[in-house]
């Protein structure tokens, strides 16, 4: 498994003080209670309550501990779970438990992708206690064939079938004197180099193939490549699936209930569905499990959530989407990183028809 955060600076602190900081995280996110002095001396610190008192709030005072009441214990601000989760967290393995439920529960015969989208989604959501998110591929099936159909002397019907099966069909204007001929030279050489290449993935190479054969294309038919390449989408414009399940599991949390306000935003940010895409992609892009914590993305900022998502792909390793886990900044990381990676792993062997 493969996490990527970033570098946490725990030189910044000396062992007593490290010791102390990762007994009140790991308390808080086990109980969501805020930790005091007294509690800690009972958990075997070998220290004094004042000292235990001085050490907390050099913690507070370097911006890692916060006291939500006047007079109450402490709890890790966003970037002290941020140091906790870089620095200090020991991140196991899915259990074996877990690994049978969710191979059983995706892995399964004669189910469409959409679906096992639809159950990775719902599992997350179970396992990990939060809303489970899953952004559907992005559509990149190769070219079959393509061709460039006269419909009258100045409109043609630009057609590009995928291996999937989808059909795209473009009405383009054609310029006066474009022969029969020259449709069918413009059909071949977009035949010659894009069958069984994603669109998306050619297009730029195809420009500039195009600028180089010049030369031996007519100027009509180099017209109608360009064109038809522009005109193209290759799927691109079809709509993105956000699968978002378990939004009630965000109402368990003892902070829930405490400040509905954040979580009534938390709601509305889940109903940003291009903003949730777009995230997920940037999951995609650096390949390993990612965690967002609060203000680091924009999007969940002001309900203080964290993110934990993955992303899924072939067995070429080429990225295809991702999934992931939202719920409060006190999620149980240990537990949910594996969780996310082992589904995010399954997925992508079911797409790629491998055998768990």
């Amino acid at each position: 498994m493969t996490y990527l955060g970033a570098s946490a600076p725990l030189t910044v602190l000396d062992q007593r003080a490290r010791d102390i900081f990762r007994r009140i995280v790991e308390s808080y996110l086990q109980t969501g209670e805020p930790v005091g002095s007294r509690t800690l001396s009972l958990t075997g610190v070998s220290l004094s309550p004042a000292s235990i008192r001085n050490t907390m709030q050099d913690l507070t005072m370097a911006g890692l501990l916060a006291s939500p009441y006047t007079s109450a214990g402490r709890i890790p601000t966003h970037a002290g779970l941020r140091l906790f989760v870089d620095g200090l967290l020991e991140v196991g393995d899915v259990g074996a438990e877990e690994r049978r439920e969710i191979d059983a529960r995706l892995v399964s015969r004669g189910r469409g992708f959409d679906e096992v989208l639809n159950e990775a989604s719902s599992l997350l959501s179970g396992l990990a206690g939060g809303a489970g998110i899953v952004a559907s591929p992005v559509r990149d099936a190769g070219v079959k064939h393509v061709e460039f159909v006269a419909l009258g002397h100045d409109q043609a019907l630009a057609v590009l079938v995928g291996d999937d099966g989808t059909v795209e069909n473009r009405l383009m204007p054609l310029k006066a004197g474009v022969t029969p001929s020259t449709l069918q030279e413009a059909s071949n050489f977009l035949n010659a180099r894009l069958k069984g290449r994603p669109l998306h993935e050619a297009r730029t190479e195809m420009r500039t193939e195009l600028d180089a054969a010049r030369q031996e294309l007519d100027a009509a038919a180099a017209r109608l490549v360009e064109d038809g390449l522009a005109a193209w989408s290759g799927g691109g414009e079809r709509e993105r699936a956000l699968i978002v399940r378990g939004r009630a599991n965000l109402l368990q949390d003892r902070e829930a209930v405490e400040d509905l306000e954040r979580v009534r935003v938390l709601f509305d940010d889940l109903e940003q569905k291009e903003q949730l895409i777009g995230l997920l992609d940037g999951v995609s892009a650096a390949q390993g499990v990612r965690i967002f914590i609060g203000s680091e993305t924009r999007l969940f900022s002001l309900s203080g959530s964290a993110v934990i998502a993955a992303p899924y792909m072939t067995g070429r390793q080429r990225v295809i989407g991702a999934l992931g886990v939202i719920g409060p900044a006190r999620l149980n990381y240990a537990r949910v990183i594996p969780l996310v990676d082992y589904t995010a792993r399954v997925l992508g062997r079911i797409l790629d028809g491998q055998e768990t």
